[in-house]
């Protein structure tokens, strides 16, 4: 009886501990919360110390990703605004307004006061009316250490020609949005009244991701740009990352991939009379179908870090659209025959687009190398009409790849809230913690921790939450008590 009463005492006491170690992670995730509005606050009262706009010339932006890329309407320039970096440790959110000049391939920040608090992943689209204008809406602010978040539904403007940030108010009795995979179009139907329709478009649709990028191109032809389809198993998402090229023609309702050409100096001119004997040896020595060219480029970050970029550049022999399968035999040929592998930005996601008089432009993003993050500042351009190659007009800069990886401290000072009754009160069950849960080894890291101690944490949440509970929420909960235990303990 005596052993068998103190078994059960020791199951209630872990039972009473896993419960306390989820009200404390629950407490810490509702006060950084509360705490991003009073952070956000903080950024706009230092924001608000700014009299007048400032334009200074300097070199590109730091890297970063889903910030806008908007196309000046009077001017050969393009906008870009707020943002996103992390870099391991730490998310950097941005406010800044950058102003890049096509012409002389050079940028300048631009600081006007009172502008919308820090933010990235927001839309943007830039009007000519009142000498020209900026409309920004919603995106997304994020605390520090990355855990906590808070969404914006603000509306603002800014008129380009004075140079100064307007916010707009909105009644708030508006549909919560839903995201979807499909496609509408808004149109018209009478002088104040606007209606939503369903597309179904045909063709060679994109395939499915997020974080691709899309602006409004020539010829009635949207573009859409990169992006990344995370493959989820059990424990871990790889994501697939693209930078492949897509037109939407918006009179035809239809979708196709977009081929280069290749630049006409790297193309060779055929004889008629050497048709025959051509199309007799490449029948001979080329594979049918054309197989996809991989290209593997490596660089190397400042810190050591060697980032290998694999892509898979299709074969260009398979037409783009009807219009290109009406062109003469010869040019068809002479596409066939573009020499070697195209210059090209490497497949990302969350990058900023713009097309600005039929050429594309494509700023930043990110692509991940296992468990890193690549935050990328460099700027490529596209001739839409010609389509015949990518220009580099500003190159990554490897030296400001900066990533300092997890930390086991990433969570250091998060208590500093906490009651300080409560960790008294749980002292006096700290001697039957270390005999309920695994105990750490020496110069162990919390990874290591967790990797040899998880199912333990998974079985005391399950039985703390009950059987009902979800796999990932349980799966959360305790890997959030074994970082308390660890924490506690280290």
């Amino acid at each position: 009886m005596g052993k068998k009463g103190k078994k059960e005492k020791k199951v209630k006491g872990a039972e009473k501990t896993a419960a306390k170690m989820e009200k404390k992670v629950s407490k810490r995730s509702k006060k950084d919360e509360e705490d991003l509005e009073a952070l956000i606050a903080e950024f706009q009262s230092l924001d608000a110390k700014k009299t007048q706009v400032v334009e200074t010339q300097s070199p590109p932006p730091s890297p970063r990703l889903n910030a806008s890329l908007t196309p000046h309407p009077e001017k050969e320039e393009l906008i870009l605004f707020g943002g996103e970096y992390f870099n391991g440790q730490k998310t950097f959110l941005y406010n800044e307004l950058h102003i890049y000049n096509i012409r002389k391939n050079s940028w300048t920040q631009v600081d006007v006061p009172n502008p919308p608090p820090r933010r990235c992943a927001h839309q943007a689209v830039a009007v000519p009316q009142a000498g020209g204008q900026l409309w920004l809406f919603g995106g997304e602010f994020a605390s520090p250490d990355g855990e906590q978040f808070y969404h914006y539904k603000d509306l603002w403007v800014l008129h380009l020609g004075t140079k100064t940030w307007e916010q707009i108010k909105v009644k708030k009795d508006v549909d919560k949005g839903t995201v979807h995979t499909d496609m509408f179009l808004l149109k018209t139907e009478a002088a104040d009244k606007w209606m939503w329709s369903r597309l179904a478009p045909s063709g060679v649709k994109p395939t499915p991701r997020t974080g691709f990028s899309m602006a409004v191109g020539p010829n009635n032809r949207s573009v859409l740009f990169g992006g990344v389809y995370d493959e989820e198993e059990e424990e871990t998402i790889e994501g697939d990352f693209f930078n492949d090229l897509y037109f939407y023609d918006q009179a035809k309702n239809r979708w196709f991939a977009a081929q280069l050409k290749g630049h006409k100096s790297n193309r060779k001119k055929r004889r008629r009379g050497d048709k025959t004997t051509e199309a007799e040896t490449s029948e001979a020595a080329a594979p049918s179908p054309a197989e996809p060219i991989e290209v593997v480029k490596e660089v190397v970050a400042e810190d050591g870090t060697v980032m290998t970029i694999k892509q898979v550049i299709p074969s260009q022999a398979a037409p783009a659209s009807e219009e290109e399968e009406e062109d003469s035999e010869e040019e068809g040929e002479d596409q066939q025959e573009a020499a070697g592998p195209q210059v090209e930005p490497c497949p990302r996601s969350s990058s900023m687009v713009a097309v600005k008089q039929g050429v594309l432009y494509v700023y930043g993003g990110m692509f991940e190398v296992g468990d890193r993050q690549f935050t990328l500042n460099d700027l490529y351009s596209l001739d839409l009409h010609k389509l015949e190659e990518w220009k580099v007009l500003v190159e990554m800069d490897p030296k400001m790849q900066e990533w300092l990886g997890e930390s086991d401290s990433e969570e250091e000072g998060a208590e500093g809230g906490e009651d300080e009754d409560e960790e008294e009160d749980s002292e006096e069950e700290d001697d039957s913690d270390e005999e309920q849960h695994p105990p750490l080894e020496p110069h162990e890291n919390y990874a290591e921790y967790l990797s040899r101690t998880e199912q333990h944490w998974i079985r005391l949440a399950r039985a703390n939450m009950g059987p009902e509970a979800k796999e990932k929420k349980v799966l959360k909960v305790a890997h959030a008590m074994a970082k308390t235990f660890y924490e506690r303990r280290d």
